[in-house]
């Protein structure tokens, strides 16, 4: 592939990423509300006027209005177009690590899941089915694609990361009279594990637990604020994929041989 197709190709990744990021915002918005995504079409949140197509664009839809509502004027969280940015770079750069492949289509998705859930916990506490069930469909099928994981892995990750999180949260349950984990994060790694394995399951659980250790149990500590720990393993997910395989070689060479 010459240059210039090279550049064409990661043009159409940017704009598909800003489309989907768009959608991803009207789900982070709606569904842990249990709002449809596709009745009502996208409106004010303080006046309730649809907004019109043009209007709707990705990022240049924002910057035209300069970040205010056309009907009322109100203003328009900057986090619409700076999570439609977000998604195309992270389409951007699946394209340009795997080509035009199921694999890079694989990683766009998984990262758009990630960035879903981080930002439906911080906001409310939920991480929708939607992203997690939904996510975990898609990636015991593509599993099943060409340079994909092999469909056992999938499984085997996705039943992991199910345990797992099942376990700590029965024995946390136990051990401190309260829920100890939501339902939400345990589907979660059922779908990470569906992406990214058995190992891969494991790291995103170790990094999970040690970001929220350091950056948010002694806030929650002080505070008495649940931990939204569906963005610690988002974290050590998106950590895990690119990096994972690295991260456990070294420990391995590290610790682990002698």
């Amino acid at each position: 592939m010459d240059r210039l197709a090279e550049y064409l190709v990661m043009a159409w990744a940017g704009l598909v990423g800003a489309a989907v990021g768009s959608f991803l915002n009207v789900c982070v918005y709606r569904w842990p509300a249990d709002l449809s995504v596709v009745s009502p079409p996208s409106r004010c949140g303080a006046c309730e006027t649809p907004i019109r197509w043009h209007d709707n664009v990705p990022v240049v839809g924002w910057l035209w209005l300069r970040g205010r509502c056309r009907a009322c004027g109100v203003r328009i969280s900057i986090q619409y177009p700076l999570v439609e940015l977000l998604t195309a770079a992270l389409w951007v750069m699946a394209v340009w690590r795997f080509g035009v492949s199921w694999q890079a289509l694989s990683t766009a998705l998984f990262f758009t899941i990630l960035l879903g859930i981080a930002l439906s916990d911080a906001r409310t506490y939920i991480i929708p089915d939607q992203f997690t069930l939904g996510g975990l469909v898609l990636g015991l099928a593509l599993s099943f694609a060409p340079g994909g994981m092999e469909p056992l892995r999938s499984v085997i990750g996705a039943a992991l990361g199910f345990a797992l999180l099942w376990l700590v949260a029965v024995v946390g349950e136990w051990a401190f009279k309260k829920p100890a984990m939501g339902g939400g994060d345990i589907k979660m790694m059922a779908m990470v594990g569906a992406f990214l394995g058995p190992l891969g399951v494991l790291l995103t659980i170790f990094l999970g637990a040690l970001f929220g250790s350091l950056i948010f149990a002694p806030i929650s500590y002080r505070t008495g604020k649940l931990v939204p720990f569906g963005i610690f393993l988002a974290v050590g997910a998106a950590i895990t994929e690119p990096f994972g395989t690295a991260i456990i070689d070294w420990y391995v060479r590290t610790f682990l041989v002698m």
